[in-house]
């Protein structure tokens, strides 16, 4: 079983979001632990959350299950259920399909650490971001307007 150093595992950063929706994103971190195992089937990301950003903007997977578990700090879960906050220890998922609109916010002043587990299907997976005219189609490494319309490719980098 390889142990995996995390210091050997390159610190990733940016937002793969057209403007205006990137900027509450960007300068989230993260180490792709799970890509670092030569996993597959899933990933896995240790992820460090500054002070007044967000996660993502806030979406749901037609075909991507995602989980978090909260490691250090505070974050506000921000879903169609209402505002949660998790501190360590606290966990919370998403089933692929239910449109359950969903977002970490650090609204705390010091930064969250969590893991993010999710589903590899990008082939087969859309994402669809409620409060805003956005949509991600499967196979696309690009955003749409909701009519349908490509967005302008961002160049900020990273997840998104």
């Amino acid at each position: 079983m390889p142990r995996i150093d995390l210091g050997a595992v390159a610190e990733n950063s940016g937002c793969s979001y057209p403007p205006p929706f990137a900027e509450i994103c960007i300068g989230a971190t993260w180490r792709k632990l799970g890509d670092a195992a030569g996993l597959t089937q899933f990933g896995v990301n240790l992820v460090r959350l500054p002070p007044g950003k967000w996660s993502s903007q806030r979406h749901w997977h037609t075909d991507e299950d995602e989980f978090v578990w909260m490691l250090e700090g505070e974050v506000v879960c921000v879903d169609d259920d209402g505002d949660l906050v998790l501190r360590p220890g606290d966990c919370v998922g998403w089933r692929a399909g239910a449109a359950n609109g969903h977002c970490l916010q650090n609204r705390s002043d010091r930064d969250a650490v969590y893991l993010e587990v999710g589903s590899r299907r990008p082939q087969t997976d859309a994402c669809d971001y409620p409060d805003i005219d956005m949509v991600a189609r499967p196979g696309e490494a690009f955003y749409r307007h909701r009519d349908g319309t490509p967005y302008e490719a961002a160049d900020t980098g990273g997840a998104g």
